[in-house]
């Protein structure tokens, strides 16, 4: 057993978290895709935060060159299914986060029966085509999404609610940061835009203002931070009618 009023003190405390926010994170439900870099700090600080229950996708298995950035996992655990090495962190950590893990490649079917048991869904991923998933299906069953990305030195974060006037497809029509093969990148920066993640989710929970009709851009060189006005008037795909078709 936990102890609420000591582990969650620090949040207690915060005027515009406090108890109503504890309880809100408690009883919320959070679908992360991906435990890998982006994955490892969200699933962190999401469990650490209190959130009543997370669920993680991941296919795939650790590998050695995953460990300079994906922090949730060990060398003990090298070819061991990623979601079963993020619930047993995850319960080391935060016993009282309920974990529910899918070892699978998400496609669209499988998306359409298991995001409309969460409350917000967490873009974690390193491919587009995972990612057009997650906006198709989060647009058709008004679910919103906090999408993030990182190449080399630099990162981005956006939030994508059901009363936007665009998704993903509309803001990205090409890619953000996709490439073909690997990437570099410092593990700091997984951290870092996955930790901004994380806040998005918890101020959705509580009803904060989150970066809905922007974009969030850090460059790890600069340590410059700019937010760039998402200028997109309509959007069809946030018709129900139109991803159906697609």
């Amino acid at each position: 057993m936990i102890n609420y009023d000591i582990r969650y003190r620090r949040q207690l405390i915060m005027e515009r978290f406090g108890e109503e926010g504890q309880k809100k994170l408690g009883n919320a439900k959070v679908l992360v895709i991906g435990a890998g870099g982006l994955g490892s700090p969200i699933i962190s600080y999401l469990s650490a935060a209190g959130v009543g229950k997370l669920g993680i996708v991941d296919h795939d298995v650790i590998e050695e060159s995953n460990l300079q950035r994906q922090i949730i996992h060990k060398t003990s655990l090298l070819n061991y299914p990623k979601v079963n090495s993020a619930e047993r962190f995850v319960n080391e950590l935060n016993p009282a986060v309920e974990t529910e893990i899918f070892q699978m490649k998400l496609d669209k079917e499988k998306a359409q029966q298991l995001f409309i048991n969460y409350d917000v869904i967490v873009d974690a991923v390193d491919n587009l085509e995972t990612r057009k998933i997650i906006n198709a299906v989060c647009s058709e069953n008004d679910i919103p999404f906090v999408h993030g990305s990182i190449s080399n030195f630099e990162g981005l974060v956006t939030t994508i609610t059901p009363d936007a006037s665009h998704c993903y497809n509309c803001i990205f029509p090409k890619s953000d940061f996709v490439h073909k093969g690997e990437i570099g990148v410092i593990g700091a920066i997984p951290g870092i835009i996955g930790s901004i993640q994380v806040l998005e989710v918890i101020k959705l929970i509580v009803g904060l203002p989150v970066l809905k009709d922007e974009i969030l851009y850090y460059n790890g060189l600069t340590h410059d931070l700019r937010k760039v006005k998402i200028n997109v008037k309509s959007c069809n795909c946030f018709s129900k009618e139109t991803v159906k078709s697609n």
